[in-house]
């Protein structure tokens, strides 16, 4: 009992700091650049009496004790402080469903030049994509989906190195896809573009042609022309979604990769047959060709290891009365 005693009269010690000094005033600078956060915010639990490598959204190398990583889901109010410049060692940074979170992406982030993951999304941030994100050699995912961004897309993105995920999707965004993005380096791995729900415009660029994209998502825009580019039987394409938009091209003419498993072209004015090696998509999980001209005898004989049971009429409808078989009606003789 007194040893207890005595152990509690022991004034109290603080496990030794691993946070850098550096990264802790940037870390505070950050904080006190947004108007007071409530008190059940993350933000508010970081304070300087304790190590900021424990600190709620704050990841640090656990050799280095550098801050690597943060992850702002909290309701801060006010725009991305400058202060960010001086976490020169992330490589992830985050802002998500942060919806007072305003004002433009400042030049501060394009000196973080270790980021590998950068993300800003469901925010209130608007302005232009400034072109200072092409100085980011490392990223491999730039995720700015769920903002207010608006103007067109900066060519110099299609000359990141290492990019692996490009999501512009629920902006503003105006005019067409740069060429630039048909000279993406596939070194590691196929790279998928999310560019859904924006106001773009134009014909493909040619030069996708050449590239094995992972996924392509421009659905609910306003592109035309030709996008048979992105199927063939050599790519590694596993979704393709050009649905809602003016595309215009023979479909007959297309063929298809066995990794692809999404495919929607609906709301087109796509037209031609489906061809019969449609099948060979053993992957196939969602189908969608509906509210174009198709027309012509759909394949049977499918060949689909997760879906035995094929794809019902709503995958079809809303084609001229000219394309039929199962699920639809019976061809005319």
């Amino acid at each position: 009992m007194l040893l207890l005693l005595f152990l509690l009269l022991l004034p109290f010690v603080s496990p030794a700091e691993r946070c850098h000094p550096n990264d802790k005033n940037a870390l505070l600078k950050f904080k006190e650049s947004f108007l007071k956060p409530e008190s059940l915010d993350p933000l508010q639990s970081w304070d300087p009496v304790f190590d900021c490598c424990g600190w709620a959204l704050v990841e640090c190398d656990e050799t280095t004790n550098l801050v690597t990583g943060l992850t702002i889901l909290s309701n801060v109010s006010g725009s991305i402080p400058d202060a960010i410049a001086n976490l020169t060692h992330l490589d992830f940074l985050r802002f998500h469903k942060t919806p007072f979170l305003v004002g433009e992406i400042p030049p501060a982030i394009g000196k973080l030049s270790n980021l590998r993951y950068l993300e800003i999304s469901w925010t209130s941030v608007s302005g232009h994509i400034p072109e200072f994100l092409a100085n980011l050699k490392n990223l491999r995912f730039l995720l700015l989906s769920f903002n207010k961004l608006s103007g067109s897309i900066p060519p110099s993105l299609g000359t990141l190195p290492n990019l692996y995920a490009l999501d512009l999707s629920r902006n503003q965004l105006t005019g067409s896809i740069p060429e630039s993005f048909g000279h993406f380096p596939e070194e590691d791995s196929p790279i998928t573009i999310i560019l859904s729900h924006n106001k773009l415009s134009g014909e493909i660029p040619p030069s996708l042609a050449s590239v094995d994209f992972s996924g392509v998502d421009l659905s609910r825009n306003n592109f035309s022309g030709d996008a048979s580019m992105f199927f063939g039987t050599r790519k590694s394409t596993s979704m393709i979604v050009i649905s809602r938009n003016n595309f215009k091209f023979n479909f007959s003419r297309v063929s298809f990769m066995e990794s692809l498993v999404t495919l929607d072209i609906s709301h087109n004015k796509i037209y031609g047959s489906i061809p019969s090696q449609i099948t060979d998509a053993i992957l196939l999980q969602e189908l969608n060709v509906s509210y174009n001209r198709l027309c012509g005898e759909i394949p049977s004989g499918w060949k689909l290891k997760y879906r035995p049971e094929g794809f019902d009429n709503t995958s079809f409808l809303h084609n001229p009365s000219c394309l039929c078989g199962m699920p639809l009606g019976p061809c005319k003789p």
